[in-house]
């Protein structure tokens, strides 16, 4: 039992901090925060996700992609410009939860580092479009932006940050491990299914179809295959209380925030803290600055584990399909080369604008 704990609290570390923080604010501002019908709609939808993504790998689908992907040349160039386009076109939060599974089942060294690449250039590839982030479509909303307007404004940290992290690339080897076997055939029929269910589960995204056509996903995963329901509840529910936590921290700063000096700075700082999106929704409030908070907030995307969610997405499927020994190495890694990134956004921004 004792053992019990202790790995339930190194594994689950973040969600046992995030819910004491809840806990901790909701009591120092007297009152429990209310959760909104839209700020449930993406728990729900990535809750959709994950299933989906599930049965996607249990076909072995993933694993035959990788086993493609490993034999190619140019690997890491090749998954950075499918990472930076993918993220574009389906938002970064589907982008990671398709991709970084296939990444950490590739059969190459320095595979983490690749991850790493890949969740970092998700970033920037989603940055570009009105949808790509949630602090993305509330900038672009909120102040009624002309869509040529915003890409404008935004494209030169997007592709500046993109051909940085082609550079890095090349710096991350290639070399294949040793062989392991690829006997098990792949169960066509239910990676067809699931690929049908993920394209549907897209357009709930996107806003397309209405969310609730995705509860199709669930009946079938309910009825035909139960196995792709075992997914990371803890990192739902995480998602959950930090989106009460976050909402708590803004109740305590918003009287504090009168007029900001500098937007930029300022919003990507708050995000290393409280994440970019709650710092774009207390901040839009006291700014017409749109083109420097959405530069802040997608520069502070990069850094600290809650900067964004993306971060704890992309922390939780290390945590489910990489090595379970090097979780602590693979977070240090990312922190690092997050504000390395998040320096060289700082960099292009006041080079640019």
């Amino acid at each position: 039992m004792k053992k019990f704990f202790y790995d339930f609290l190194v594994k689950e570390w973040l969600f046992i901090s995030s819910l004491a923080g809840l806990v901790f604010t909701s009591l120092y501002i007297g009152k429990i925060p209310r959760y909104e019908i839209k700020e449930l709609v993406p728990i729900f939808l990535l809750f959709v996700l994950f299933v989906v993504i599930k049965g996607i790998e249990n076909s072995r689908f993933l694993m035959r992609i990788a086993y493609i992907l490993e034999k190619g040349k140019w690997l890491s160039f090749k998954l950075v410009v499918i990472s930076f386009v993918l993220s574009m076109v389906v938002t970064i939060d589907v982008s990671l939860v398709t991709l970084l599974p296939i990444v950490l089942a590739l059969n190459v060294e320095r595979k983490e580092d690749l991850a790493i690449l890949v969740a970092l250039t998700a970033h920037v590839g989603a940055a570009l479009t009105p949808f790509g982030t949630p602090q993305n479509l509330f900038i672009y909303s909120y102040y009624e932006v002309d869509t040529y307007e915003f890409i404008k404004v935004i494209s030169p940290f997007a592709f500046g940050m993109f051909l940085f992290f082609l550079v890095l690339s090349f710096f991350i080897g290639n070399k294949v491990g040793s062989l392991r076997s690829r006997k098990k055939s792949i169960d066509k029929e239910k990676a067809l299914v699931y690929t049908v269910l993920l394209i549907l589960v897209v357009l709930c995204v996107l806003r397309i179809l209405p969310p609730a056509s995705s509860l199709i996903v669930l009946g079938y995963a309910i009825i035909f295959d139960k196995k792709s329901l075992k997914v990371d509840y803890p990192l739902l529910f995480t998602f959950l209380i930090f989106i009460g936590l976050t909402s708590n921290i803004k109740e305590m700063i918003s009287g504090f925030v009168h007029h900001p000096g500098h937007i930029f700075l300022l919003s990507s700082l708050m995000s290393q803290f409280i994440s970019n999106v709650p710092t774009t929704l207390l901040l839009e409030k006291f700014t017409y600055e749109w083109e420097a908070l959405l530069w802040g907030t997608n520069v502070g995307g990069f850094g600290s584990l809650i900067a964004a969610l993306a971060n704890l997405i992309t922390y939780k499927l290390y945590v489910a399909y990489g090595d379970k020994k090097r979780i602590w190495r693979f977070t240090v890694k990312f922190i690092l080369f997050g504000y390395l990134s998040f320096a060289v956004g700082n960099l292009i921004y006041f080079i640019i604008l």
